[in-house]
């Protein structure tokens, strides 16, 4: 897949995910466009696997293009970011997640950020504020 293709089916996935889950994480977008499994993403959450890149079927090169595109994408539509702590599933002790073997704070934050469309937010606001006030 070259570049404009990898382009489109991210902005295509992205798009999707805002409208199915109201919000896009970097995690979801690999696993809808299959590059990451629910097996090795569930691996990676409960600590079999010390980072995510790891089980990610594609290369870090490509995986730096993916996550630059979907900033991008987020950045031409107005979303706002918004970070999400990932910490570990299980009944061991709790522990913060990584995402990349370098572990660089701005590699780790980027996989952690999640984008929230801010009228959609609006919207639920004004639903509930309705809910209340009847």
């Amino acid at each position: 897949m070259n570049d404009q293709e990898l382009k489109t089916k991210v902005r295509k996935t992205a798009g999707q995910l805002m409208y199915n889950k109201k919000y896009i994480a970097p995690v979801d977008l690999l696993m809808e466009m299959g590059y990451l499994t629910a097996k090795d993403h569930e691996n990676w959450r409960i600590g079999k696997v010390p980072f995510l890149e790891q089980v990610c079927q594609v290369n870090l090169k490509k995986l730096s293009l993916i996550m630059k595109i979907l900033r991008d994408y987020c950045k031409e539509h107005k979303y706002n970011p918004s970070y999400t702590a990932y910490m570990s599933w299980g009944k061991q002790q709790k522990r913060k997640l990584r995402f990349s073997k370098s572990g660089e704070s701005f590699i780790e934050q980027a996989y952690a950020t999640h984008y929230v469309n801010p009228s959609l937010r609006k919207e639920k606001l004004e639903k509930m504020e309705e809910e209340f006030t009847s």
